[in-house]
């Protein structure tokens, strides 16, 4: 019983499942901030030129 409790590798799977979901979540995190510091950006450059 110990033997195969040892050969089971379902819980490592589910972590390496886990950390490639938080991995994902941090690029996607990433990309949305930066797009929307950038679209901010344009919008604050758009609204300058038609006060003028």
């Amino acid at each position: 019983m110990f033997a195969r409790f040892l050969k089971d590798e379902s819980g490592a799977t589910a972590i390496e499942y886990g950390l490639i979901a938080a991995l994902i979540a941090v690029a996607i995190i990433g990309g949305v901030t930066a797009l929307g510091t950038q679209t901010g950006n344009t919008f604050n450059v758009v609204a300058a030129e038609i006060a003028v």
